[in-house]
């Protein structure tokens, strides 16, 4: 749907739509409650109805009111702003976390000299500062795809559709609001996102949203490190890996986020592809079956190729296998910084998982013993596999490896302590620790 073309807005009462309060969080519902109120409007919007729709369990839920974010934070105590770009509010529920924001405008409907300190594009057209508010029809058209503007009301029940997103569900189509090169313009992470809903929900990307998506993927250079890493883990670790790696690979847009993997997956080596493609199927797997994930390993499969032919070059240079093995992981990893971050808490264990992979080699006398109790063990052995599932030889050494702990059982105790060290050093799961102390007058805030 192109944004000068009108539609006409549809509000469903109660009867003519599936959406029933029992699948909704009571925190969220407590929140648009107290909006109104208060005397503010309040929907859920968003992702959620869309899930709702398609009868998918909810990840999260989404307020938008047209309550400012002061306005809002008044109202709860247990609340914060945050942001740059767009200034939101996360109202906190234990570790539930429910995003309101205020009723985004047009950056027309207000002077320029006003808008200076509330809007601010860069040459490419992309949104620097964007903390302009409206009504809930600029805000619908605001948003990114039809299917993610449309907005529920626990006040009367109704659901409202401002840009066709009810025929584009039942269409399986993700359809960009407005002029798509100018919204992927405005933030290429809609990019990103437009080939995950795709991969997540099964739909097609619209043709004309489609189109501009390759010649527009490197716009992504333009976004901050730390923001790209987080888009990353939403890529692949939410239980599609697999089918979004396709749909990036479709637009183009995983050479952006993996240069350097993408250049040596390009030079054919069928054992590299394997692996990159395997890791992601068991991620899914793990996911799937309520098991724990880590960037670690995800990024340690991701960037392995990049790794596994530096340091086959600096052997063939004559440099011994460890040392080549950890400047070939240095190589690699101040190569993806340039694109992603990855916290230490994740590099750290990913490049001890590459390290280990020469350790397993090495079985004589006590070794295997001292090195089945090494935190990252596990990790590392599961690699072993990955890479011989993959199509890599090394002769029977998972084999070997998955025998040697049936015939030695680590004691329970050893497990879990390894477990502990793991979970409370490198869990993928960041709420599930304390938040660190801030410095006074250091504030967080959100690109």
């Amino acid at each position: 749907m192109n944004s000068n073309t009108p539609f006409e807005p549809i509000v469903l009462s109660r009867d003519e739509h599936d959406i029933s309060r029992k699948q909704i969080s009571d925190s969220a519902l407590k929140v648009m409650y107290r909006l109104n109120r208060g005397g503010f409007e309040a929907f859920l919007v968003g992702g959620g109805i869309r899930d709702m729709l398609l009868g998918l369990s909810p990840k999260d839920f989404d307020i938008a009111t047209d309550a400012t974010p002061e306005e809002v934070k008044s109202l709860f105590r247990n609340s914060r702003i945050i942001g740059r770009r767009f200034r939101i509010v996360h109202v906190t529920f234990g570790r539930e976390i429910i995003e309101v924001t205020t009723f985004r405008g047009s950056h027309d409907s207000v002077s320029s000299h006003k808008n200076s300190n509330k809007s601010k594009q860069n040459d490419s057209g992309m949104l620097l500062r964007d903390n302009v508010y409206g009504s809930i029809e600029e805000d619908a058209v605001r948003r990114d795809f039809t299917i993610n503007a449309l907005y529920y009301s626990a006040d009367d029940l109704t659901l409202h559709d401002f840009t066709g997103g009810l025929d584009d569900i039942d269409n399986r189509l993700i359809r960009m609001i407005g002029n798509p090169e100018t919204r992927y313009r405005e933030d290429p992470v809609r990019m990103l996102r437009a080939a995950r809903f795709a991969a997540k929900l099964d739909f097609d990307v619209e043709p004309a949203s489609a189109a501009p998506i390759a010649e527009l993927a490197p716009l992504l250079r333009d976004i901050p490190a730390a923001r790209l890493f987080d888009e990353v883990l939403k890529l692949f670790m939410s239980g599609y890996a697999e089918a979004t790696y396709d749909s990036l690979q479709e637009f183009e847009l995983f050479a952006e986020l993996f240069p350097e993997t993408d250049y040596f997956l390009g030079k054919g080596d069928p054992v590299d592809d394997a692996l990159v493609r395997q890791a992601l199927i068991n991620t899914d797997l793990r996911i799937r079956a309520g098991k724990t994930v880590t960037p670690a390993f995800i990024f340690a499969a991701l960037l392995w190729p990049v790794t596994r032919a530096h340091a086959s070059r600096l052997e063939a240079e004559g440099v011994p296998a460890l040392p080549a093995l950890q400047e070939a992981a240095h190589i690699a990893t101040m190569e993806q910084l340039k694109r992603t971050t990855i916290p230490k808490r994740f590099s750290i264990p990913m490049r001890e998982i590459w390290e280990l992979q020469l350790r397993l080699t090495k079985r004589q006398g006590k070794r295997a013993h001292s090195l089945m109790h090494h935190p990252r063990f596990r990790a590392s052995y599961d690699f072993l596999l990955l890479r011989e599932q993959a199509g890599e030889n090394h002769n029977g050494l998972g084999e070997w490896w998955t025998q040697f702990q049936l015939d030695n059982p680590l004691d329970p105790a050893v497990v879990a302590e390894r477990q502990r060290y793991n979970n409370g050093r490198n869990d993928d799961d960041r709420n599930s620790r304390p938040p660190r102390r801030r410095r006074r007058g250091m504030r967080r805030t959100q690109d």
